[in-house]
């Protein structure tokens, strides 16, 4: 087959508005059938029991907090509307918090996605939805107003959609080149948030470039009778030797050496190079995020240099993904490579140990998937509670363009422009789309609460 034409790729772009109009995308989808208490219940069968109470619990402080852990109820939605059929790499979670600061392996701080445990290809609006809503429901959750909240989506979106524009405009180099360094993106903001708020997100980046592995080792470690130990802080943190017995953690902690030498194997020559001078010495369960919490997430202690330099990975079960049901299975057996492969297509710049292993036989018992990163490398999320509007705004702009450069990489950019077109029509439907869906947020959010009084659930708070 020939291939197409710049002219022919935004034909078909254009053309995909039969199959969903721009407005379309106001409809956020029919009421009936659904039930998202049940599809969060339903996540419990494959985590740790005891952690479950935990994520419930987390899910519960606010509405913002449950539609962080709520990616499968949206995704259900989303596959009850209209699709315009121009498929990308989705990150299958792109809320507004899942955006931030990390370092790149060039030791500069760049912005970008950073979570991609539900990453999968699907209809690129997808992303945006998820996006959008986010905004409209954080708004809420922080006491901005209606016409706030229409503010905060229509420059996230907009950002979006220009963004893709200027994208199709560039070769496919200057895409896969494009990234978001942090200090351009000060830049970015200077106009927008004054010189006050500039000097506290600076602040706030210097900050960032000391969350590493030293700064971790102090955190959570100890030293016990000469040798470094993780720190006992159940039940977030617990190291193995609490898990199980003496005897079982030294065979657990042998097994993991293994594996580690296993996920050595699939990153590059150099890196294999440098993660081998590194000795394992510790490891523990550690609970994370929202909608993380119940899977199996380990924290490992490396030593090298006898002990003079510490390395943090973490090492994160990666299960199906929620978008699987409603977009297709992944091509990857491994669903630890299913998220790697996706965090390299989506993001600038990667980990330089990000990477995927396999285990046969866990600490409970079945077979599992797990990629692997640093724990802490420079990584910082903003606080968006503590956010004013013109500085969400900016930042809502960042996201915005992010998940453009990202959808771009993976997805026919010409066609996506094609699509959206130069008017604000997209726009205006997801600032209806958003509100529509804090609404339900608000309503799912609150039938939670009820499943836990009721006692369908249980939930743990304050953890």
């Amino acid at each position: 087959m020939s291939e197409l034409t710049t002219a022919e790729r935004k034909a078909q772009g254009k053309a995909a508005r039969t199959r969903a109009p721009l407005e379309s995308h106001a409809e956020i989808g029919p009421d009936a059938g659904r039930d998202p208490v049940g599809l969060i219940i339903g996540q419990a069968t494959t985590r740790v029991p005891e952690l479950v109470p935990i994520r419930h619990g987390r899910m519960l402080v606010s509405p913002f907090t449950f539609y962080r852990g709520a990616a499968l109820p949206m995704a259900a939605d989303l596959s009850r509307v209209p699709s315009s059929g121009l498929r990308v790499q989705l990150c299958g979670d792109a809320h507004l918090s899942n955006f931030g600061v990390f370092a790149a392996p060039d030791r500069r701080l760049v912005f970008d996605l950073n979570d991609f445990d539900e990453t999968l290809p699907g209809p690129f609006e997808w992303d945006v939805k998820r996006f959008a809503a986010s905004l409209a429901v954080a708004g809420r959750d922080i006491g901005l107003d209606v016409k706030a909240r229409k503010t905060l989506v229509l420059a996230g979106v907009a950002a979006y959609r220009t963004a893709m524009a200027d994208f199709a405009t560039k070769k496919l180099l200057e895409v896969w080149y494009a990234r978001l360094d942090v200090e351009d993106g000060l830049e970015i903001l200077r106009a927008k948030v004054g010189e006050e708020a500039l000097g506290r997100t600076r602040k706030a980046m210097a900050k960032a470039r000391t969350r590493d592995s030293m700064q971790v080792l102090k955190k959570l470690t100890t030293v016990v009778d000469g040798q470094r130990r993780i720190t006992s802080n159940p039940p977030l943190v617990v190291p193995i030797e609490e898990l199980t017995d003496r005897h079982s953690a030294d065979e657990i902690l042998s097994q993991m050496g293994t594996l580690l030498t296993q996920y050595r194997r699939t990153l590059n020559a150099d890196r294999r190079h440098l993660i081998a001078q590194f000795r394992l010495v510790g490891v523990a369960r550690k609970v994370v995020g929202v909608g993380s919490v119940g899977t199996r997430a380990w924290i490992l202690l490396l030593e090298a240099d006898g002990g003079q330099e510490p390395l943090f990975l973490q090492a994160k079960e990666a299960q199906r993904s929620v978008l699987a049901d409603y977009c297709g299975a992944s091509k990857y057996r491994n669903e630890g490579q299913r998220v790697v492969a996706g965090q390299h297509l989506m993001q600038a710049a990667s980990d330089i140990f990000l990477g995927w292993q396999h285990v046969e036989s866990g600490l409970d018992g079945g077979s599992r998937d797990f990629y692997v990163r640093q724990l802490r490398d420079w990584k910082y999320s903003a606080v968006i509670e503590q956010m004013v509007l013109p500085g969400l705004v900016a930042y809502a702009e960042l996201c915005g363009w992010t998940l453009a450069r990202a959808h771009a990489r993976s997805g026919d950019r010409i066609a996506i422009a094609g699509y959206l077109g130069k008017s604000d029509k997209f726009d205006q439907a997801l600032v209806k789309y958003a509100e529509q869906y804090a609404d339900r947020t608000v309503a799912d959010h609150a039938a939670l609460a009820g499943a836990v009084t009721d006692g369908r659930i249980e939930a743990v708070t304050g953890i």
